[in-house]
């Protein structure tokens, strides 16, 4: 390092030497960050307005900027809409972190491709344009620290980089102060949520640990970010209106504008009504009650009690850098798009709510009768849906009859490790059983299907239990996504153990079976396609069965339809859907089954009513009970596949039946 000695050729060269060697001994001044950011970052040129920064232009900035290291404060939730500076409110802490409040940071974006994008556009030219930032940043290449695309160090800290879709840049890491920016956008890992991960690694650093997410919304249910608000203490911006002094926020159903005869919309007239006495606010009159709602006692208010965690929502409307007319016609772009979501989400900041195929669980448990008998006198083929789980098997038995109309008729949650072998002894115990009819006849189960989705263990497992009981009509399913799909396709041979015969896998086509399977929830009346259901559900049985809907989604303006989890079981549903599988790979005729049973059940009571002590007489006299020979003809009735009518059937060998095999299963509805 070169030295100029002239400075030290005079008293005042020494004196002003020993003054900046002073100044850089005393500690930086106590300033909060807000303060600290209106004195020392400046806005790069390209921004809509360069240049040192100034909280006026955006008051509401200030507060949740002061929350980041507030010693009472641990999270601070951003629910914020577009150009409403979020953005520069976290490179704000992260700058407050680095200069005045040295701690290690760590940043996430949603992938490597945003977070590059972050540093180069955001972070770097920040730095760049702030020379107090730049001094205490490494230099690249430098030998004293680090300076990088995963890490840039300064002194008493490092800023750390990580993105929701490679786990491995979150594994290992931990810091006191961490930013995750676009949340909604993150990708779920095998290991959970991104942002609960970061957050559980800094645990070690207790009180002095501070997270800050922002985000805008996405899917109403799904988006972490409005799960966050709500977690909060809920704070929304509150505004003065000059004219009768009421108190309140920006919504968009108060925004209004003209519109010709014609059709044509005029953005241009765009006004906001106040809620309290109707007068129309002009740009103007918006900026400055946004600009004057914290000296006139207005500002953030929270909707909850605040212990620790202060979430924020705001929208575009607060946005002094945009104009009512251009947010009125960002409205109408969207919709002439049919993209009302990204406006909703991006600008409004706030969840897109589906319009989805749903039906309400109350109204089913509404509908739920007292059946005659195990299998009401419509049911006339019975089916099995089985649904994998890595502890237990779930089963539902089925009744159908003419135009598909069905009756729940049984359902089970059989315990145990697909893993081994009990219980699957079980499953064939459950599948092997019989179901009374209202004629008197002992119904088996005549088809079902098993669920072979699953982690590579368990498919195995499945796949060796379906391994040749295909002429027991038993079928190993697996569902696939996609419109346009049959219920059910051709089967493929996939191979099951080394040295064992090839198991024959069905393809269900979930999504246009779920389609049909919830439209036949939804039928009011009984009749063809209508679902029946016995009183002895309870209400988890019911929420299951309901715990899918159908929704429409806008992708880049085109919709696309897809299955959405409204609870995190839904078993039930499942099971009904490969219970309808089983009935579709059969396809049985069931109106001639319905008129054999129809014209079997007229018969005995003809003879019931001419013969009926005739008939006891001789059950007595036989020592049998009465309508034993109705139940086992009609029985075989019901065996018989309708493309086997008139074909001998060869009996199975195998004995079913299993000493107290009933007392492994736990009847009832789902647990």
């Amino acid at each position: 390092m070169i030295v100029d000695l002239a400075q030290f050729a005079n008293a005042r060269g020494i004196a002003t030497a020993i003054r900046k060697a002073q100044n850089q001994l005393r500690p930086p001044p106590d300033l909060k960050p807000s303060d600290w950011a209106e004195k020392n970052v400046k806005i790069p040129i390209g921004n809509a307005i360069p240049g040192m920064i100034r909280f006026d232009n955006a008051p509401y900035q200030r507060e949740p900027l002061d929350m980041l290291f507030n010693s009472e404060c641990s999270r601070v939730s951003l629910m914020w809409g577009a150009q409403v500076g979020k953005t520069m409110l976290a490179l704000c802490g992260q700058g407050y972190a680095i200069a005045q409040d040295p701690r290690s940071q760590i940043m996430m974006q949603p992938s490597q491709g945003d977070l590059t994008t972050w540093l180069e556009t955001k972070f770097n030219p920040l730095v760049e344009a702030n020379d107090n930032l730049t001094d205490l940043i490494a230099k690249p290449r430098a030998r004293d620290g680090v300076n990088n695309q995963r890490m840039k160090s300064y002194p008493g800290g490092f800023l750390m980089f990580a993105w929701s879709g490679s786990p491995k840049t979150m594994r290992g890491r931990s810091a006191p102060f961490i930013v995750c920016d676009e949340t909604d956008g993150y990708e779920q890992t095998n290991e959970g949520n991104p942002v609960n991960l970061l957050w559980q690694r800094a645990a070690t650093f207790g009180d002095q640990r501070t997270l800050l997410e922002i985000s805008t919304p996405t899917i109403k249910d799904e988006s972490h970010i409005e799960k966050a608000f709500e977690a909060g203490d809920q704070r929304r911006f509150y505004v003065v209106c000059h004219d009768c002094g009421e108190h309140q926020t920006l919504k968009w159903k108060n925004v209004t504008w003209d519109r010709q005869e014609d059709g044509t919309h005029l953005p241009e007239t765009a006004e906001y009504t106040c809620e309290g006495c109707g007068s129309c606010w002009n740009d103007g009159h918006r900026l400055n009650a946004i600009r004057k709602a914290e000296s006139l006692g207005a500002g953030w208010k929270a909707a909850k009690p605040f212990r620790g965690h202060a979430s924020y929502h705001i929208n575009e409307l607060y946005s002094t850098m945009r104009k009512l007319a251009d947010i009125v016609q960002s409205f109408l772009d969207k919709k002439a798009l049919n993209d009302l979501q990204t406006f909703v989400n991006v600008s409004l900041a706030e969840t897109w709510e589906e319009d989805g195929e749903k039906v309400d669980s109350d109204g089913l448990i509404r509908r739920a009768e007292v059946y005659k008998a195990q299998v009401p006198m419509g049911g006339v083929y019975l089916t099995a849906g089985i649904d994998m789980q890595e502890d237990r098997l779930e089963v539902e038995t089925v009744a159908w009859g003419l135009g598909e109309e069905s009756w729940s008729i049984d359902y089970q949650v059989i315990w145990g490790d697909p893993l081994q072998d009990d219980i699957w002894d079980d499953l064939d115990d459950y599948l092997a059983l019989t179901f009374m009819h209202q004629t008197g006849a002992q119904m088996t189960i005549s088809s079902s299907c098993l669920d072979t989705g699953g982690r590579a263990g368990y498919t195995q497992a499945a796949y060796d239990y379906a391994r040749g009981k295909q002429r027991r009509k038993l079928f190993a399913v697996k569902g696939v996504g996609g419109w346009g799909r049959p219920v059910v396709s051709a089967p493929s041979r996939k191979k099951s153990g080394k040295g064992q015969r090839k198991v024959d896998l069905f393809t269900v086509g979930t999504d246009e079976t779920k389609s049909i399977v919830t439209k036949r929830l939804g039928i009011a009346k009984p009749g063809p396609g209508y679902s029946h259901f016995p009183t002895d559900r309870d209400k988890e049985w019911f929420e299951q069965l309901t715990g899918e809907k159908l929704v429409t989604r806008y992708i880049k303006g085109f919709p696309v339809r897809e299955w959405h989890k409204t609870r995190d079981r839904n078993e039930a549903f499942d099971c009904r859907v490969y219970a309808y599988t089983a009935l579709k790979i059969m396809n049985p005729n069931l109106k001639r089954l319905t008129e054999r049973f129809e014209a079997e059940a007229a018969n005995d009571n003809e003879d019931e009513d001419s013969n009926e002590n005739e008939e006891e007489n001789a059950a007595s006299a036989s020592g049998d009970t009465m309508g034993t020979n109705r139940v086992r003809r009609v029985r075989k009735l019901a065996e018989i596949p309708p493309e086997e009518d008139d074909k001998p059937k060869r009996q199975s060998k195998r004995r079913w039946s299993r000493p107290n095999s009933r007392n492994r299963l736990r009847r009832g509805g789902a647990r």
